[in-house]
């Protein structure tokens, strides 16, 4: 495959489906979007590869959901990495690019040579959406379980939705020729198909800890399909699913083509963070006078970090708060009202 073509499906997410067994999907890639996410902080290994997979998950998932705003991905834990977090921002126009985002807390005197979900400890993995004001935000929860963050999003849908889904992601740091230094690269495909039963209310799983899984769900010929489609997505290839020598069109004709795959409009992801002054002033503005004097630093400023793309804000305390006695560019708030 050319330079140009690599480039073509960098940061792309694929829609498919299998039309002999009924299985859809998407193919993802993150090139930029996972270095630009990396590169804004120094994780340890271990961290940055459960950033990778989170993000990636967030790019598999997002598009799946008929998305307003935002679908965002929480996972906390008693372990050393402590918080993942990622975002996906549906497109805002037709044809538009979707945004993502991610980010991790962790304590680095913690880390040791465990695999790095096992670093994540005893916790949940969240999945919310929020459709943007005047919208309810949905959330749902499942525990820590399987051995990876997309074998609990697996559970996720299978427990909140009833939707047998699975996955096959990769990511790490590839030379390509021509580049100076390693580059981040994610890939991974999902499947999903719909249940022909809803359980009822109440009935338990066959898994870990009763939890629900698709052998739960699925019967006779569905089953069958489901099963087929998954052990043909078990031959993958790691380096078919970073690519970049590997079209996602090609890799879905490699695993797929007794399937019958038929793909759709590829959605273009590009890294993309909400934050903003505006916003930081939002989130102060239900504090006090006395509040914002606690937040002050010797300097006689308050300032505020985002902890995904990193961008600073400094603001004077006097323009902060439901007491601030000046706007944003020090006029005095009595003479701007008046």
């Amino acid at each position: 495959m050319t330079k140009i073509n690599q480039i073509a499906w960098d940061d792309t997410v694929l829609p498919f489906q299998l039309d002999r067994s009924g299985v859809r999907g998407r193919v993802a890639r993150l090139d930029g979007v996972l270095d630009h996410i990396l590169t804004r902080h120094d994780y340890p290994a271990p961290v940055a590869a459960m950033v990778a997979e989170v993000a990636l998950l967030a790019a598999l998932i997002g598009p799946s959901v008929k998305l307003r705003w935002k679908l965002s991905i929480q996972v906390r834990g008693n372990g050393a990495i402590r918080t993942l977090a990622a975002d996906y921002y549906a497109p805002a126009e037709d044809g538009g690019p979707a945004r993502i985002r991610g980010w991790a807390s962790f304590d680095a005197d913690r880390l040791d040579e465990r695999p790095a979900f096992d670093q994540i400890g005893e916790g949940y993995f969240a999945l919310l959406i929020d459709q943007g004001a005047g919208n309810l935000p949905y959330q749902g929860i499942t525990p820590l379980a399987g051995g990876s963050l997309s074998a609990c999003a697996g559970t996720y849908f299978a427990q909140s939705e009833q939707l047998p889904t699975s996955f096959a992601l990769n990511y790490g740091e590839s030379l390509m020729p021509g580049d100076e230094e390693p580059r981040w690269r994610a890939g991974g495909v999902m499947l999903q198909t719909l249940p022909a039963q809803p359980m009822g209310a109440g009935e338990g799983g066959s898994g870990e800890g009763g939890l629900i899984e698709a052998a739960d769900i699925l019967q006779g010929a569905e089953s069958e399909d489901w099963t087929r489609a998954n052990h043909l997505l078990s031959t993958v290839e790691p380096l078919e699913l970073i690519g970049p020598s590997v079209a996602p069109t090609d890799l879905l004709l490699r695993l797929f083509h007794e399937e019958t795959p038929r793909v759709f409009d590829p959605q273009r992801v590009e890294f993309g963070c909400s934050c903003s002054a505006d916003r930081v002033r939002g989130t102060l503005s239900i504090y006090s006078a006395k509040d914002i004097g606690h937040m002050t630093t010797p300097e006689g400023r308050v300032t505020a970090d985002c902890q995904f793309c990193g961008a600073h804000y400094d603001f004077d305390p006097a323009s902060l708060g439901f007491e601030a006695t000046v706007d944003a560019e020090g006029n005095a708030l009595d003479a701007a009202r008046g």
